[in-house]
């Protein structure tokens, strides 16, 4: 039989909490993940992760659709990028990796 295992929160005076690390870490949530809740008849509430919905993000579809009325409306403020801008740019990230998959340390939190 499985262990149950109980935490607390405390809600904060706009009604906000924290997820504990151990509920985070049972439903696998990460920052930006969804929650989604079951309201029991007697009360009880159910905690789970929602599954992501496999439509685009409505904001940065909006945005997208921004900048594309915006390209149609007014090709004569598209700017070609300096050649010395690029290898400026480039020299500045040269040598830098990123793992856009790592977790962030404890500082970048």
């Amino acid at each position: 039989m499985a262990t149950k295992l109980e935490v607390e929160s405390t809600l904060t005076d706009r009604y906000q909490t924290t997820v504990p690390e151990t509920v985070r870490r049972a439903l696998r949530l990460g920052k930006r993940d969804k929650i989604h809740y079951t309201i029991r008849p007697g009360g009880e509430v159910v905690l789970t992760r929602a599954e992501a919905a496999d439509a685009d993000d409505p904001v940065l579809g909006q945005f997208l659709d921004f900048l594309a009325r915006d390209i149609a409306s007014h090709p004569e403020r598209l700017k070609t990028l300096d050649a010395g801008f690029v290898q400026r740019v480039q020299a500045l990230v040269a040598g830098v990796e990123i793992d856009l998959d790592a977790p962030l340390n404890a500082d970048d939190e």
